[in-house]
């Protein structure tokens, strides 16, 4: 327990220094000269992670020694990142990540039972719809590049998805749980695949149809594939069945590519990714000069400060369109090269192994499946955003967790972290504790 505690003391100590390091650079590229200042923004952000710390060993004392420092690390490059950009955004995101931490505190401390949550499940599922919906709505719905994907209630701004997100995966942690066992019993193997009962094939349709309403309702195949994403990952825990993930992607192609054939807009944004030098100056553009940004990068990146976003001498002419949110990944890529994108990709791959050792923990089903939920559409929303400047599937709106900016995906994504830390605290004591199933789970083996 307390080694586990002073092990994530210890990876806050480095962030925090990286911070640092990483003002300081920004400070030398624009003022060719250093002050207290990188210093004292460094001491902030440790003070911010300490306390958080502090109130995770008492509250938390088993829970995951490393994903609190992993995130705060992604969060501590973000800053950077977007600081670089505009001093002001970096500001916003500075309070946004406060507030993201008291949400964190506050879910650890009114959720310590978290399986208080299935009782409300279905409430919870109807907020999450409502949440994704909402973009759509007259008067509040803002529209993005084509896609329906924010909300706008006065000076407020925000990505209603981010939270829908959590809601989702709750709503489907706890309905498989209980019927996971109705997907199983009475399979059949066809041609060497297993097939569940059609009576019971109900649940894979109704997610598949709700992904594919939102596809055509709020225009953006990236939220609707990170949902249906995380339902494979968890009917995949569930039901142990590979086959169910098999007739889960087959479908889901073949629904997208009928929406893709009919639904103008949609066929546009596809159009877009397969021929961006069709409109290389309008509709093309962006998707061009973040694959070009990318390419300029090189091994070892062109050192931060360095890259275009405006062209030189004219300010009104953008190079990298969004590049604080969409397109932060081919910056990253730009000023710090290859290796340093790779760097990036395997902070969120520790998450992510993180976030499965957790679930491989939990000795009950509702905690396996959460888990397992939470980490899967974290996992699928960064490879959707850096999938999209990429080009391997199109671009969509989604931030990069923790370092594009945007108040409410950071926020969301700590109250994510909060759940994940919440199963893993008791997972991990019961396994040192050699604690036994409760009978809806497997035991398993001690934390490492």
């Amino acid at each position: 327990m307390t080694r586990a505690r002073n092990r994530e003391l210890l990876a806050l100590i480095p962030v925090a220094l990286l911070l640092t390091a990483g003002f300081a650079a920004v400070f030398a590229q624009e003022n060719a000269k250093l002050g207290n200042l990188s210093l004292t923004y460094g001491a902030y952000f440790l003070a911010v992670c300490l306390a958080t710390h502090i109130y995770l060993r008492i509250r938390l004392p088993h829970a995951d020694p490393y994903l609190f420092p992993l995130m705060a690390l992604l969060t501590a490059f973000g800053l950077v990142m977007i600081y670089r950009i505009d001093e002001g955004l970096a500001r916003n995101q500075a309070n946004w990540f406060v507030f993201g931490l008291v949400l964190f505190a506050l879910t650890i401390q009114f959720l310590r039972e978290y399986e208080v949550l299935e009782r409300y499940r279905y409430i919870i599922a109807t907020a999450g719809i409502l949440l994704l919906l909402a973009p759509r709505l007259p008067g509040i719905g803002e529209q993005v590049n084509g896609a329906y994907l924010g909300v706008k209630l006065g000076p407020i701004s925000f990505q209603p998805s981010e939270f829908a997100k959590l809601a989702i995966v709750v709503f489907l942690a706890s309905y498989l749980r209980e019927h996971r066992e109705v997907l199983i019993v009475g399979a059949r193997r066809v041609l060497g695949v297993t097939l569940p009962p059609l009576k019971h094939f109900g649940p894979m349709l109704v997610v598949w149809g709700a992904s594919m309403l939102l596809l055509v309702f709020i225009r953006d195949l990236g939220t609707s594939l990170m949902f249906f994403a995380a339902f494979l990952a968890l009917l995949y825990v569930a039901t142990g069945r590979f086959s169910f993930v098999v007739i889960g992607m087959i479908l889901f192609l073949l629904g997208s590519w009928f929406i893709v054939a009919t639904v103008p807009h949609v066929h546009e944004r596809v159009e877009i990714w397969l021929h961006p030098y069709a409109e290389a100056e309008s509709s093309g553009y962006q998707i061009l000069q973040s694959m070009f940004a990318q390419a300029d990068g090189g091994l070892f990146g062109k050192g931060f400060g360095q890259a275009l976003i405006h062209a030189p001498g004219h300010p009104r002419t953008i190079m990298l369109p969004a590049a604080e949110t969409d397109t932060i990944y081919p910056l990253v890529v730009n000023e710090l090269g290859l290796f340093g994108a790779c760097g990036l990709i395997a902070t969120y791959l520790l998450i992510t192994a993180r976030g499965f050792k957790t679930a491989l923990l939990a000795n009950d089903g509702f905690s396996k499946l959460l888990a397992t939920g939470l980490t899967a559409v974290f996992a699928v929303q960064v490879f959707v955003i850096i999938g999209g400047v990429t080009r391997v599937i199109p671009l969509t709106g989604v931030t990069l967790p923790f370092v594009s900016y945007g108040g409410s995906s950071i926020v969301a994504n700590f109250v994510l972290l909060a759940l994940l830390l919440l199963v893993s605290n008791r997972a991990r004591r019961e396994a040192e504790e050699g604690a036994t199933s409760d009978g809806r789970g497997e035991p398993l083996g001690a934390p490492a």
